[in-house]
């Protein structure tokens, strides 16, 4: 009888769906591992058929209490990730730290502990002339070997579309033991480049560090040697609040699409190139010196009050 109603149940289910199913055999029946009730369970309550359905019943499992809220955000990331493509995510190109092969050794050492990096694209004259990886750990060996040449260093860079998808291009980090890719686009230019960081923040969300702030805690804090660290994304009328002054480009900076909303850019503009770590810009008698910088935007600033020019005897 079991049988029978179960047949029912499935032929209903087919008439349903518009489509028609092959009756089974016996033999086929007793292949099936699933008890009388879970598959009559499953067709009273059939899985989720589309994305937004898979959506609502995550949700009702976390108000069940099946799976934590993190859990939940997880699950979501991995679906939405299935959407997203290289050139959606990766680092653009005028934001890319990159190291230059003919340039001395200690500038390329300076600039990885500025950048915090463990990983450069290296160029050969022109930027867009990409030619190898740089490990920062490799770098030490130019200390106990200083006649190796870099370029024996350098890793085979991998290159990969912009349209490739995040679910493709992770598994081809696992498979291959990369970390970095640099995206190219349909001329064949670098358009940025994209980490395996970069690919699991979009699953788990942002990774930081500790030179991330957040956003629950503020972004400018007092230091004991009566300075201030103050974050790149704070905006423009926080910074000028907190320090009592008004910060404005000058008139003859200024022009029809002259607009800032974060301390950091505005001091990009004004010194006319992405700062780099331990530079200075001076404006109302206040002294931002560069702390961090990542991705080609400063993270932290340190504020003090300008020091005051020595009058010459």
């Amino acid at each position: 009888m079991q049988w029978a109603m179960l047949e029912a149940c499935e032929t209903f289910a087919a008439i349903r769906c518009n489509t028609v199913i092959p009756p089974q055999s016996r033999e086929q029946d007793n292949n099936d591992k699933r008890s009388y009730w879970q598959r009559l369970l499953e067709f009273i309550h059939p899985g989720p058929d589309s994305r937004e359905e898979l959506l609502d019943a995550l949700s009702d499992a976390e108000d069940n209490q099946v799976i934590g809220a993190e859990s939940r955000l997880m699950l979501e990331g991995v679906l939405r990730m299935a959407d997203l493509t290289a050139g959606q995510v990766m680092v653009a190109a005028p934001r890319m730290d990159l190291i230059n092969l003919e340039a001395p050794i200690e500038e390329s050492l300076h600039q990885v502990i500025d950048t915090g990096h463990s990983r450069f694209p290296v160029y050969e004259g022109e930027r867009d002339n990409l030619v190898g990886i740089l490990l920062a750990k490799d770098l030490l060996k130019l200390q106990r070997a200083p006649s190796l040449n870099i370029r024996t260093l350098l890793r085979p860079p991998v290159f990969i579309p912009e349209s490739k998808g995040l679910n493709d291009l992770l598994r081809e980090f696992r498979n291959t033991r990369n970390h970095m890719a640099l995206v190219v686009d349909e001329f064949g230019r670098i358009a940025g480049l994209i980490t395996i960081e970069d690919v699991l923040e979009q699953i788990v969300g942002e990774i930081e560090d500790e030179f991330d702030s957040q956003e629950d805690v503020g972004d400018i804090f007092a230091l004991a040697d009566h300075s201030y660290r103050v974050s790149g994304d704070a905006s423009l009328d926080r910074v000028g609040e907190a320090f009592g002054t008004h910060l404005e480009v000058t008139a003859a900076e200024e022009s029809d699409d002259t607009h800032f909303d974060t301390i950091g850019g505005f001091i990009a503009h004004a010194m006319g190139h992405v700062p780099r770590r331990g530079e200075h810009f001076e404006i109302n008698k206040l002294r931002f010196e560069v702390l961090h910088t990542r991705g080609g935007a400063v993270k932290w600033f340190k504020v003090y009050p300008a020091p005051e020019e020595k009058a010459q005897p």
